[in-house]
């Protein structure tokens, strides 16, 4: 399959629209509902950034966009509709290892995770491996040609002497040489959305400031759709337009990213918010945390999943009842008892 774009869908239509996910893995120990229910939209050229504590769900949301969940594994419902042309496409129903997801993973949907060291192959040159995706999604393309898009693409991500780079093997680069180098092949086919897994988890500040430049200045200028998957709010702030907070695989609160910020809604969102280190604050005294830990999978709390650690549940309603995800006003919705919301049905 060429790496051609597609006709490009209306602003007005989302290129990705997530409905009612659900994932579950399937242990002896019991079952784990790692993604409950989610749903969101991602229109052409916005950044979605999705935030959460680790083990919320965020990472195995957009692995099941890619149909590259692992056994013992599996979606269990809802749609994943990605738009392509005029005609969406349910990715959800679509075989992993079918021809149209082997054809989307790279050349329309490209994945940058969190750890470039473990994505990379050490045995090949990481030139080699964007070549082979170049011609593996560009069939009529030469290698010649590969190659030389390969060193323009390392030129282009900020990689100092990229003739010679692009010979060098992973493990002779530094963090941010390799996490500009799986920019660069997450790029190499344009896609019209990119899912970054923590891309700046294993990095320095000062390279994490550069990363982010960098993403920010590809996306406009390829006017690319971007998924950043971080627990840092500072980074949200800088890269996304609209937010989805996560929490034990449902989404407590989404909206725009100003709104997020300035008035959040749900005692998580706020919680998180409250624990963000500031310059104003006083000196030794200490930071805001959020009460308790992150339920076990197997144990997961009754009703709403956040209320066994939050300051304001309802006793008698958070604990026996899951408030459903309601929307407020445009783009803007969150989960809680607290705002009127409905519970879902039993």
């Amino acid at each position: 399959m060429a790496c051609a774009m597609p006709p490009t869908p209306t602003v007005t239509d989302p290129l990705l629209r997530v409905r009612d996910l659900r994932v579950s893995f399937r242990m002896d120990e019991g079952t784990v509902r790692a993604v409950d229910g989610v749903s969101f939209d991602v229109y052409p050229g916005q950044v979605v950034g999705i935030v959460g504590e680790s083990g919320c769900g965020k990472s195995v949301t957009m692995r099941a966009i890619l149909q590259l969940i692992d056994p013992p594994g599996r979606i269990t419902g809802g749609e994943i509709l990605y738009r392509r042309g005029e005609t969406p496409i349910d990715l959800a129903r679509q075989p992993p290892r079918g021809r149209l997801m082997r054809d989307l993973r790279g050349a329309e949907i490209a994945l940058i995770p969190q750890e470039p060291m473990a994505a990379f192959s050490p045995v090949h040159t990481v030139g080699a491996q964007i070549i082979e995706a170049i011609m593996l999604h560009e069939q009529l393309i030469t290698r010649k040609a590969a190659r030389a898009r390969t060193v323009e693409l390392f030129r282009d991500v900020g990689i100092s002497m990229p003739e010679q780079r692009i010979d060098a093997y992973s493990w002779q680069l530094s963090g941010g040489l390799r996490q500009r180098a799986m920019i660069a092949m997450a790029l190499s086919c344009q896609p019209r959305l990119l899912i970054a897994d923590e891309p700046t988890t294993a990095i320095d500040v000062t390279t994490q400031a550069q990363i982010l430049a960098l993403l920010r200045e590809l996306q406009h200028r390829y006017h690319t759709a971007i998924i950043f998957i971080t627990h840092d709010l500072g980074v949200i702030a800088q890269m996304a337009d609209y937010v989805v907070v996560m929490y034990l695989g449902r989404i407590m609160e989404e909206g725009p990213v100003e709104e997020i910020f300035h008035a959040p809604l749900h005692p998580y969102t706020r919680a998180l918010l409250r624990s963000i280190p500031s310059l104003s604050s006083n000196t030794r005294t200490p930071l805001p945390v959020i009460a308790g830990t992150l339920p076990h999978p197997f144990n997961r709390p009754s009703g709403c999943p956040f209320h066994p650690r939050c300051d304001n549940a309802l006793p008698d309603r958070c604990p026996t009842a899951v408030p459903a995800l309601q929307m407020l006003r445009s783009r803007r919705a969150v989960s809680c008892f607290l705002h009127g919301g409905l519970a879902e049905p039993a």
